[in-house]
């Protein structure tokens, strides 16, 4: 993949979190808040802005990855004016959860006006059996071809490809007949899965091959709604499979997503927004985990106050959120490392 689609992830990533920080802003102003900076990327401004009459100071930074936004009493170690109306400290916890809050949303709300767009040019992914046949696999020793679609296993009709990925799962080392169409011709193949899946299930070493059709303004307004709440339950299924030791983690960073984000631009810009629109409601999800630092570790500081009707000691917050911050930047090193290794950037 080439330079050109890396600096696409690049920009797209950026979008995204320009989106989120911005959620941020529009609501911590809308309850009386006074932003102080909006920053898109970290380090030396680059380039910065103040209108006339605002107090924020928009800037583009030098370290082009993430974004952040400044609203003035946040940090709980500052020390803030009891009479200063413009600071997140002395707004109603109403408004404190609604700017925390206002990331999240905005993410998953832009989630859908990107699968919108998606939808309304590439159209939507219908189910189907035609496969991908990966270089090495029980597939391709048995001369399957990209393109094949695998009607039949063992004399039973398959529907879908859940269908087939299921019955191969429960017969590794089992010799099946495959009933096979290609190119309107019917064939037949004999394919022994190999026990190379979870607790020893079968693979044969193929994947889905997308195929999409036209949808109507109706039907893809309908899809964006849905999606992203999938994509959100997604998160929350996956997370607790891994938690219960149900599922290995598969961690990807910063340089991973650029170049999963860049691979999908280069496949054309329905698949292009089709992902960003994923990695947009993921991010809303995400940042809604109660963990310090994210977003819904302030929501959980915010939930202890609402039901004890005091606040938390904001030294033990300030802290909290520190350790918390600390371990996302090591988590994000060593994924960053891992991913460098894996992909080549050329």
């Amino acid at each position: 993949m080439s330079w050109p689609y890396i600096i696409l992830g690049i920009l797209g990533l950026a979008l995204l979190m320009v989106v989120h920080e911005g959620g941020h802003l529009l609501l911590a102003r809308a309850f009386g808040m006074r932003v102080i900076k909006f920053s898109v990327g970290f380090g030396p401004a680059i380039w910065r802005h103040q209108p006339s009459g605002s107090d924020t100071v928009y800037q583009v930074a030098l370290i082009p990855f993430l974004a952040y936004v400044q609203i003035a009493g946040m940090n709980p170690l500052e020390e803030v004016d009891p009479d200063d109306k413009g600071s997140y400290a002395n707004a109603s916890l109403i408004g404190r959860v609604a700017a925390i809050f206002g990331g999240p949303l905005a993410n998953y709300l832009f989630a859908s006006v990107l699968f919108f767009g998606a939808l309304m040019i590439g159209g939507k992914q219908v189910a189907t059996t035609k496969v991908e046949v990966l270089p090495e696999g029980a597939a391709k020793t048995a001369n399957m071809k990209s393109g094949d679609k695998i009607v039949a296993i063992d004399g039973t009709k398959i529907a879908d490809f859940e269908q087939m990925r299921k019955i191969i799962l429960a017969n590794p080392n089992t010799v099946l007949e495959m009933g096979i169409e290609r190119d309107g011709e019917k064939l037949k193949l004999e394919v022994k899965p190999a026990p190379k899946g979870k607790d020893g299930g079968g693979l044969i070493g193929v994947t889905a091959q997308q195929e999409f059709q036209p949808v109507g303004l109706e039907e893809a307004a309908y899809d964006s709604v849905v999606l992203p709440a999938r994509v959100v339950q997604a998160v929350v299924v996956g997370l607790t499979r891994i938690i219960f030791g149900k599922e290995e983690a598969q961690l990807s960073g910063p340089i991973g997503i650029v170049k999963e984000t860049g691979k999908a631009m280069h496949a054309g810009s329905a698949a292009g927004l089709r992902f960003l629109g994923i990695l947009s409601a993921y991010l809303a999800g995400f940042n809604l985990l109660p963990f310090p630092a994210l977003d819904g570790g302030r929501l959980m500081f915010l939930g202890y106050e609402a039901v004890t009707r005091r606040r938390p000691n904001a030294r033990v917050e300030a802290h909290v959120h520190a350790i918390g911050l600390l371990m996302l930047l090591a988590l994000i090193l060593v994924v960053s490392v891992l991913d460098v290794q894996k992909f080549n950037l050329k």
